[in-house]
């Protein structure tokens, strides 16, 4: 199965409450603004995260990598591009990268989920109608 490119832009301010006492956006806030991302990129391949739910996949976060260059702050415009780059096996990776205004690179990241069962969370294949989106792109 060959690599496949899919993007979404989401684009937001960070709130007041989400930053710390310098003024900007505390760190933990970003897991936060990759989950947006995520159910962003789905929703704009076809699929929501309640619609996998619901067929009875659940998707827990297995591991989380976040570099900082510089914290967005309140109020600043930015800009999160959240892509999938490779096909969804038993796991399905999710890379982010949050520019300000002029492009620039704040804070980069990847997420990892897998497919586990809703009843037994134990782990399973990619559900069907996930893999059929993806084969559509191929």
């Amino acid at each position: 199965m060959k690599d496949v490119q899919i993007k979404d832009l989401h684009t937001f301010r960070p709130r007041y409450s989400e930053t710390d006492q310098m003024g900007v956006v505390y760190y933990g806030n970003y897991a936060a603004y990759f989950e947006v991302g995520r159910v962003e990129l789905l929703r704009k391949l076809g699929i929501s995260y309640a619609q996998l739910e619901d067929s009875g996949t659940m998707l827990p976060v297995v591991h989380m990598n976040i570099d900082f260059k510089r914290g967005a702050k309140y109020d600043e415009e930015v800009f999160l591009e959240t892509s999938i780059n490779e096909h969804p096996t038993r796991k399905i990776s999710f890379y982010h990268t949050l520019r300000d205004i002029n492009g620039n690179t704040l804070v980069s990241g990847s997420v990892v989920l897998v497919f586990v069962d809703k009843e037994t969370f134990k782990p399973k294949s990619c559900p069907d109608e996930l893999a059929r989106l993806f084969s559509n792109l191929s």
